[in-house]
Order: C-alpha cells, then sequence, then structure tokens
C-alpha cells in the first residue's frame, strides 16, 4: 500500500502584459489625428475666449482595488510615487502622473505613453490581491479646455454647475457631455481637461467648434 502523495500547486500568473508602443516605423495616432490640429493651431486665430489642445497618445490605466487594503494602497504609492486620492471627485497630480478617483474602488491613472508598459509591470510586481488593471490607453484621448469663456462653453455642454465653489481645482466628475459622456476635471480657475473616448472624439471635437463659435476658439498645439 503505497502513501498518498499531496503535491501543492503554486499559482501561476497568466497574466500577459503587452508592449502597445508602435515601432520606430509606425506613427502613433490620436483619436483626432484627421483633424490636424497641429496645422490649425499655426495657422487658425490666436485670439479667443476658448483654447483647445489635445494632451494625445497619453496612457490610460483603470485601477480597481481595496481602499482599505493599506497594502495595495502602499504599492501604488511604489509604483508611481504618488498616493491614490481616497476622497470622492477628487484627483491628484505630481509630475507627469495624474490620477482621477472614478468610484469608491476605481480610479484612471494617467501616465506618458511610453512609460505604460513600465507601469503596467510594476504594478503586476508589486500589488498583491484581488485586483485589476486596465490599459484602455487607445481608447480615450484628453482634450485641455481653458480660456476666459471656457466655463460659458462648458455650460452648454454638461450639466454640472461649474461654479468655483462647487467645482474647484482638483474636483473630478464623470458626466454627461454634448449627449456623450466625458470625464472632466477642473486644472485651474480657467483650465478643464476632458477625457473622452475615440468613438465620440470627433463629434466632441465638432460641438465644442460650435459651442465656442461666440466667443472664439483658439487651437494650440
Amino acid at each position: 500500500m503505497s502513501d498518498n502523495v499531496v503535491v501543492e500547486e503554486k499559482p501561476v500568473d497568466t497574466v500577459a502584459i503587452m508592449n502597445q508602443l508602435p515601432g520606430a516605423d509606425i506613427v502613433g495616432q490620436s483619436p483626432l489625428h484627421h483633424a490636424e490640429l497641429d496645422a490649425l493651431s499655426k495657422k487658425g486665430v490666436r485670439k479667443g475666449g476658448v483654447h483647445l489642445r489635445e494632451n494625445k497618445l497619453q496612457a490610460h490605466l483603470t485601477l480597481r482595488c481595496n481602499p482599505n487594503n493599506t497594502e495595495q494602497l502602499a504599492a501604488v504609492v511604489r509604483v508611481l510615487d504618488v498616493a491614490l486620492p481616497l476622497q470622492p471627485l477628487t484627483s491628484v497630480e505630481k509630475g507627469d502622473v495624474s490620477i482621477r478617483w472614478i468610484s469608491p474602488d476605481e480610479w484612471l491613472i494617467v501616465v506618458p505613453g511610453e512609460k505604460a508598459f513600465e507601469v503596467e509591470t510594476r504594478f503586476r510586481e508589486e500589488m498583491e490581491g484581488h485586483h485589476s488593471l486596465v490599459n484602455s490607453s487607445g481608447g480615450s484621448t484628453i482634450l485641455e479646455l481653458s480660456g476666459d469663456n471656457v466655463v460659458d462653453m462648458l455650460k452648454k455642454s454638461t450639466p454640472i454647475d461649474l461654479h468655483p465653489k462647487e467645482f474647484p481645482v482638483g474636483k473630478v466628475v464623470s458626466t454627461v457631455f454634448a449627449k456623450s459622456s466625458a470625464i472632466i476635471r477642473r486644472t485651474g480657475d480657467k483650465r478643464f481637461e476632458l477625457v473622452i473616448r475615440r468613438s465620440f472624439a470627433d463629434y466632441i471635437w465638432l460641438w465644442i467648434q460650435d459651442a465656442s463659435r461666440e466667443f472664439g476658439l483658439v487651437i494650440e498645439a
């Protein structure tokens, strides 16, 4: 009669992390590349109440984890050198890293596109326990909007109360924007960022042109 042998199987990490950057022979294109904003910035008007710039080809990483897990929170700091914003509707920014609170256990992390693979790899090394990290970089882009009339233009586009007392610098909301959706963050008194989906980028670009018509729209490189 042979003895029963129990073999303990160690969990295997089967997550495949892919470097999504194109090769040197391929030019990365943003959702609004066809609008030729760089060219418009050189030959368009230089004065106006609304200024627009596409912060293109950034890495967009959605993290879901337990906000009460101190080990996971510490892992985020080790990877990004900045802590997750735990207060609802807030954001943090340090250097070229910004983090937006999306829901009680969900955050949008934005870093330069060329750092996506490095950041993902570090998270897999540092983060333990139940969590999710999804790279959705190609599915979104960021529009930076500023100017003396930027709030007037935004009021045409979203039902959110943009008064500084209700929407201070650093606040983030996920909301309706021009019958589409956007993650809006206030970065200054007269400055905002919109994270928008690739599939609606062209529509929102056309909407902003129309909504800014009475104020003048300046395109910046």
